[in-house]
């Protein structure tokens, strides 16, 4: 993939680094986006301050991180590496929110790459549970999975970070949701995903956020904890 090519697959924010790349920081962006993304976030205008070179694949409004996704996002991290010239122990870093964060999670346990951390904000941990959790869903799955010889229930269990626990790498991750997160429930996904997480002693922060929906209100201290997170990854290099 040539960087022309890359730019018409992703967003990338290499004007806004104000030092040397020290880190990539993978952007997984929720269901059903389909926009092209012109500008940083508030926490990756941060991380780019920090030396982080921020990716936003655009890997598909209803991907659930199947296959063809995970062999994209492949592609175009190597890509990246390749085109900055990054040396192969650069950190990789796998962040998302939502759908995005379960992809965030899944990226983790399946690139090809090693990835040095993750941070998941009110992800889907269970995409069993989380078929039948609301109307919209089962559209979108279906047809993440379309063509696929497995039955359905593998491939769930495949796609789901909570099935996937014990093949997950240990490395740090950073787990945010709110308590009344009324799309993607708390108690049926992240609380569920931490405490297995835990149970194999993984190096696992949760933040869990009273009073916060899906996709808000988000405190200013979680602000600060997703920033300081991704930077504490960077220092590392």
């Amino acid at each position: 993939m040539k960087r022309d090519e890359m730019r018409q697959v992703a967003w990338i924010g290499e004007k806004y680094l104000e030092r040397p790349i020290r880190g990539v920081v993978l952007v997984l962006h929720g269901l059903g986006f389909a926009a092209l993304k012109e500008e940083p976030s508030t926490e990756e205008l941060a991380w780019a301050r920090a030396g982080g070179l921020v990716v936003f694949p655009y890997y598909g409004p209803w991907c659930w991180m199947n296959r063809q996704a995970r062999t994209f996002v492949d592609e175009l991290v190597d890509a990246v590496y390749a085109a900055h010239r990054l040396p192969p122990r650069t950190p990789l870093i796998s962040t998302g929110g939502s759908m995005g964060g379960g992809c965030a999670l899944l990226y983790t346990r399946y690139a090809k790459r090693p990835v040095a951390g993750c941070l998941a904000l009110f992800p889907v941990c269970d995409l069993r549970f989380h078929f039948s959790e609301r109307p919209d869903l089962p559209r979108t799955i279906r047809h993440a999975f379309r063509g696929y010889p497995e039955g359905l229930d593998t491939l769930l269990a495949e796609h789901s970070p909570l099935c996937q626990v014990d093949h997950m790498p240990d490395v740090p991750y950073l787990i945010i949701h709110g308590d009344q997160d009324k799309a993607v429930a708390k108690a049926r996904h992240s609380d569920r995903l931490v405490a297995a997480m835990r149970k194999r002693k993984m190096k696992v922060e949760y933040v869990e956020v009273p009073g916060m929906g899906h996709g808000g209100p988000i405190p200013l201290e979680v602000v600060e904890k997703r920033v300081q997170f991704v930077q504490s990854l960077l220092r590392r290099a």
